[in-house]
């Protein structure tokens, strides 16, 4: 076919040339080793082929022809692939949209949409089947249906269908092969073809990601679990109140007026408008959420560990204190790590903004969504970090075959029957029951049919015979606006835009911040969030009462806290307390993240504001990576003190003099203080915790009457082991834990700093001697780790990231996810640092979650805003694309983000034209 000719949908014509001659050349050797991988490794009785692995790379140069356009649209790619996209009509700007995603992440979506579906199986096969019937009675999919038939506006759906009719246009014609090499991997053993494109696939994504980002659902669960063994008092202990005295909320100023009754930042708080809402309102439930507990954890979970590590950073300066007098704008979102990354950079352009094109915007995307989520226009930029909102509860049911009880009466189920359809194996069927609270999550279960069979409750609670059920009340099960929202963000113009886009973003709850080119900064919390009736949302309520449970109507979104152009200059979000809960009469949740992130940003803009200085792109970009780990700086004047006897472990404590906190890769006094306080963790608390809390596989002896299994040899103690999946067990080190030993230092005789005699241990009955046994056991653990010889040391050597194909790459044949997946790297950072490479303390050192991207906007001169990616625009395994963004992500640099028509020109590599 000649050079430039128009080719059919999906097809390569002759320019078709990918890359530049230096990484053409680097992709054929890629291809190469993996051919050669495949033939040695697989073992299938079969390999693939060069033309197989090759199949499925994109067209990014010279035409392709797309039925449905109404005019040209340009794909303009840069240097890393990233795509920027010029259309004269929102319907072809949202169907280009469509067909690039598809063109370098189908997989991804694919495996998305089966997920938020509960259709796991009929890719995977029976292994999915448990995850599938829990998504299936969470109803994800349907609620997205409704979403789409009665909620979403007009234009809202208009562009959800052209954004499908570009993947299907993508698709056809095409075998899973030629769309990515996983296809190929699965064909070995399955028939599995993609399905065409939906809008309602597109919207059920937002449930997932509110799934991820639900707030403190595990917190509730694991409470409950450790009333088996501790009192309240001790519970209350492990989750302290909000330090507001050392880590300022988000909002510092307004209330809710009297005379308005809307949030007014220049308002004063009322006397006594706080909450108020007493903890354990809920009767101390002991509800054994074991079996929920592991269910949750067999659910992929997309953006990373429920807990307190996931969040995000953000913030934005005002002009006054800006070396560019405008404001500059900064986020990093904290995810699960995976391979490619949760995000896709992308522009989408008007080549003129009309009534019928209405969007010059550009930044990070959801591959499966229309729209961008995160980034900038040509008047305002935007950033999200999770508010954490609470907005699930757990409602205990007295249930029969005939219903479930409410105020004295049986009420009915709502019932839907489901059938999961299994590759390689029969159909499944489950019933779906529901209550006025939500669906049975227990029904899931055999075990859960149990839960509560220990649970002391009131004397008016009703016979609980074998067991109370439970339900799940969630906001995101309600039908919403929040598709409706990405639009209108991208759109917003000012600050009252910005707001109204706002409003309709009810789940999952974020912090918004906001600068616009004419200087303003500001920041909203929306989302729907529920008022109780009663309780607090700590502890599982009963259903069986209308004296709990939730009122009609949420909070009103004008009585949200908001803030403009605060006096101060600047504001920070870092999952910190939205507001001081004694100035605000609504209960937005008592699980906040700590606030340890959050400050220590406040503390690098104030260290530069008052020393005169004007923050920079630059300045901003230093504090995205700044690893000093606040927990450190506590305790290692303490441990300096403590008087080590043994020559090694001495040797060890030495590496903490003059140690400066910073958790860089090759420190090797962050690898040995990060050991240290695992330990102290672990004696201190997780050897305390019920076995349901504490990681899989990892045994000790407890007594008799606190458990149930071997006896030892004395008769007196047994043998328990936990069961909890390392990513989310206890206790994990994040800053709930700072404030928990924060809380204990002064009191060095305190019971969490005993430990009885275990084996050759011998018991420990104060703060410094556990301290010692700290420094004693992460000395022998890091030189069975890293080796005795403490000079070869470091903390990135512990602490690593390894980039998983989020399939194949951790269930597939090994040989495969070789293939597949990347790494390891040594990274800096860590728990609660502003350079959140989270890891779980309870789990060990690998890293679980990480800022999944980095961007500074530089407002109004957007041209010199910066981004990066955590792997890069491709997800084709063996695309140059593919991780070429990662060694620069590791190094916390950033890359050059062209907006302006010029600017995009110039670091255009590859053109495609999209033609009618």
């Amino acid at each position: 076919m000649p050079a430039n000719t128009t080719a059919p949908s999906g097809t390569t014509g002759s320019t078709g040339g990918k890359t530049g001659r230096k990484k053409g050349r680097r992709a054929r050797l890629i291809v190469i080793v993996l051919v050669l991988a495949l033939v040695a490794g697989i073992g299938y009785g079969t390999f693939w082929s060069v033309s197989t692995v090759r199949a499925s790379y994109p067209q990014t140069t010279g035409s392709i022809k797309l039925d449905g356009l109404d005019g040209d649209v340009d794909v303009k790619r840069d240097s890393y692939g990233i795509p920027q996209l010029y259309a004269d009509s929102d319907a072809d700007l949202f169907r280009a949209q469509g067909f690039v995603h598809a063109q370098d992440r189908f997989w991804e979506m694919d495996v998305r949409r089966h997920m938020t579906a509960g259709r796991l199986s009929e890719m995977f096969g029976e292994g999915q089947v448990e995850t599938d019937a829990f998504l299936r009675t969470l109803g994800w999919h349907e609620v997205a249906q409704e979403e789409y038939d009665k909620v979403l506006s007009a234009d809202t759906k208009k562009n959800l269908q052209a954004y499908a009719d570009g993947v299907n246009a993508y698709l056809e014609g095409r075998d899973g092969k030629d769309i990515s090499v996983e296809y190929a991997a699965l064909g070995f053993t399955n028939d599995y073809k993609p399905a065409e494109w939906t809008p309602v696939d597109s919207v059920a994504w937002l449930k997932a990601m509110a799934w991820d980002l639900r707030g403190n659902m595990q917190d509730e669960i694991d409470r409950s679990l450790m009333t088996s063994r501790l009192d309240a008092k001790q519970i209350e202990d492990l989750y302290p109140a909000y330090p507001y005295d050392k880590h300022k909320p988000i909002v510092r100023d307004g209330a809710v007026s009297s005379a308005s009754g809307e949030f007014d930042p220049a308002a004063t708080p009322s006397t006594g408008a706080g909450s108020g809402t007493a903890a354990g309102a809920a009767e101390g439930l002991n509800t054994q959420l074991s079996s929920l507990s592991d269910t949750l954890d067999e659910i992929p979970s997309l953006l990373g560990p429920n807990g307190n590590g996931i969040g995000s950073n953000s913030w934005v300066v005002s002009g006054k204190y800006t070396t560019t007098g405008k404001p500059l704008l900064a986020n990093d979102p904290h995810l699960a790590p995976q391979l490619p990354s949760l995000w896709y950079q992308m522009g989408l352009h008007c080549r003129e903004i009309t009534p019928t094109c209405q969007y010059d915007t550009a930044g990070y995307t959801f591959s499966g969504m229309p729209g961008v989520i995160i980034g900038h226009n040509q008047d305002i930029a935007w950033g999200f970090t999770n508010l954490g909102a609470d907005v699930t509860d757990l409602f205990l049911e007295k249930v029969s075959d005939d219903g479930y009880m409410y105020d004295g009466k049986v009420e009915p189920f709502t019932v839907r029957e489901e059938t999961i359809k299994v590759a390689g194996g029969e159909s499944r069927h489950i019933t779906v029951r529901e209550t006025n609270n939500g669906p049975l999550v227990s029904d899931r279960s055999s075990e859960l049919e149990k839960v509560g069979e220990k649970a002391p409750v009131g004397n008016s609670a009703p016979d609980r015979a074998d067991g109370y059920a439970v339900a799940l009340k969630w906001t995101a099960l309600d039908p919403g606006q929040s598709m409706d929202a990405v639009f209108e963000l991208n759109r917003a113009k000012d600050f009252t835009s910005f707001r109204k886009a706002a409003e309709h973003f009810e789940v999952p709850s974020q912090n918004l911040i906001y600068a616009d080119t004419k200087g303003n900064i500001g920041y909203q919390a929306p989302g729907k969030i529920p008022v109780r009736v009663q309780g607090d949302g700590t502890m599982p309520s009963p259903g069986w009462s209308s004296e709990y449970g939730w009122k009609k109507e949420p909070i009103p979104f004008d009585e949200l806290p908001y803030e403009y152009n605060p006096k101060r200059g600047y504001i920070v979000t870092a999952n910190q307390a939205v507001i001081d809960e004694e100035k605000y009469p609504y209960l937005l949740t008592k699980d906040w993240g700590y606030g340890s992130r959050s400050q220590r940003i406040e503390d690098l803009i104030q260290s530069k504001i008052k020393g005169g200085g004007k923050i920079s792109t630059a300045d901003m970009q230093k504090m995205q990576m700044d690893n000093t780990s606040e927990i450190a700086a506590l305790l290692v004047p303490e441990l300096m003190k403590i008087n080590v006897s043994d020559k090694s472990v001495r040797e060890a404590q030495k590496l903490l003099e003059g140690w400066d906190y910073t958790q860089e890769p090759d420190s090797a006094a962050a690898a040995y203080f990060n050991a240290v306080w695992r330990n102290i963790l672990k004696l201190a608390f997780g050897d305390k915790l019920p076995k349901e809390l504490r990681v899989e596989g990892e045994c000790l002896y407890v007594p008799q009457a606190d458990s149930s299994g071997p006896v030892d040899e004395q008769g007196k103690l047994v043998r328990e082991c936990g069961q909890r999946d390392a990513d989310s067990a206890q206790p994990d080190g994040g800053d709930r834990w700072y404030q928990v030993v924060a809380n204990l230092m002064d009191d060095p005789n305190s019971d969490w700093w005993k430990t009885p005699a275990r084996g050759r241990d011998e018991a420990i009955d104060n703060r410094d001697e556990l301290f010692a046994r700290a420094m004693e056991d992460a000395h022998w653990e890091l030189t069975a780790e890293l080796g005795k010889d403490i000079s070869t040391w470091s903390w990135g050597r512990l602490h690593q990231l390894t980039l998983k194909n989020q399939t194949l790459g951790t269930e597939g044949p090994v040989p495969l996810q070789r293939v597949l997946n990347r790494g390891p790297w040594n990274l800096g950072g860590g728990e609660a640092a502003v350079n959140a490479t989270g890891w779980n303390a309870a789990g060990g050192y690998e890293v679980v979650w990480v800022p999944s991207m980095r961007m500074v906007v530089n407002v109004g001169d957007w041209d010199k805003s910066r981004w990066i990616n955590l792997t890069g625009a491709s997800g084709h395994a063996f695309s140059a694309h593919y991780t070429d963004q990662t060694d620069k992500w590791l190094n916390g640099e950033l890359l050059h983000w062209s907006f302006g028509t010029n600017a995009v020109t110039k670091s255009t590599t590859d053109t495609l034209t999209l033609k009618p």
